[in-house]
């Protein structure tokens, strides 16, 4: 995709929901799509750096809590490649546990992730940010860094618990940090045809977000959870097993959706229309057409910004 990156915080205050695995899987299938792709660790779990075969590593400049605690090197200093070419990680380890409280006395703390994925607009198509489970500081800097957020949801009966509290939270991130952010999509993952709880919470959630949902959903699937132990996105682990057709379709969807947004209003382009399809085809997901919060860590530092200063398929 032409022009400088977007960025898009992959976010969702529950764990288990597959933010790791879909940052993982997507960043790879776009990768492999020839799109220039970075993937940043901002879970101090650091499975995104695990699950890509990067266990232990730093870049020059450290890791990802070196990029947010100090204003020392360039911001391509914190970046290493991967087994995937195209695909680059800003990697993570547990120091970035301390993160949240070192970064309470720095100044713009909130702004700390912006200010290096800005000057790395022009070396990508794709920044992707994996978000940690929580919705503090590291997932505030996420969201100021963002143009939009990719929302996962699992099929389950708690999905839609805490939902109003992130989207409430994404709204007073916009309207006291960042006026553009936007909803890039929401992702229905673990999706199990065969129980009618899988198709309830599915129809829940696309009454919900209407046409926010991605048509593609990511399946139940024993191969997703076996791949970061090996290093490896699914896509090259087991490429015809039905996680890594979902991805891949899900990035067809995700490019024919960016196509129609940068397409001249009124514009719908074939193209973007028939991805869109064969993207929902190939997931072998529910393909039905639909109708369109914050704990005290992030609501303060909102504030403050505003004023004076386990199943296979979850997250490996």
């Amino acid at each position: 995709m032409p022009g400088p990156a977007r960025i898009i915080a992959v976010a969702n205050q529950k764990g288990g929901v597959a933010k790791t695995t879909t940052t993982i899987n997507l960043g790879a299938s776009l990768a492999l799509a020839d799109q220039r792709v970075l993937v940043v660790d901002l879970d101090p779990q650091a499975n995104l750096t695990s699950g890509l075969g990067q266990k232990d590593t730093r870049a020059s400049g450290g890791t990802a809590y070196d990029a947010l605690t100090s204003t020392d090197g360039d911001a391509r200093d914190f970046v290493v490649a991967t087994g995937v070419d195209h695909l680059s990680l800003m990697p993570a380890d547990r120091d970035l546990t301390g993160a949240e409280i070192e970064l309470v006395p720095i100044l713009a703390r909130e702004r700390q992730l912006a200010r290096r994925l800005d000057a790395l607009r022009d070396e990508y198509d794709f920044i992707l940010i994996d978000s940690p489970p929580s919705l503090g500081l590291l997932t505030l800097n996420a969201l100021v860094a963002a143009d939009s957020v990719l929302i996962p949801l699992n099929c389950e009966y708690f999905a839609l618990e805490g939902i109003a509290e992130l989207t409430a939270t994404i709204d007073r991130v916009r309207q006291a940090l960042n006026p553009g952010l936007a909803l890039e999509g929401v992702l229905l993952t673990m999706y199990d045809d065969r129980t009618n709880l899988g198709q309830q919470v599915s129809a829940n959630i696309r009454e919900y977000f209407g046409e926010a949902v991605y048509r593609t959903v990511i399946p139940r699937n024993v191969r997703l959870g076996e791949a970061p132990s090996h290093g490896v996105p699914v896509i090259l682990y087991d490429a015809r097993s039905r996680g890594a057709e979902a991805y891949v379709a899900l990035a067809h969807e995700f490019l024919a959706r960016r196509r129609e947004a940068a397409a001249p209003p009124g514009k719908t382009t074939s193209a973007g229309a028939a991805a869109a399809d064969s993207g929902a085809a190939g997931a072998d997901g529910d393909p039905a057409p639909a109708a369109g919060t914050g704990q005290a860590p992030v609501a303060d530092a909102v504030d403050a910004a505003d004023g004076p200063a386990a199943g296979p398929d979850e997250e490996q």
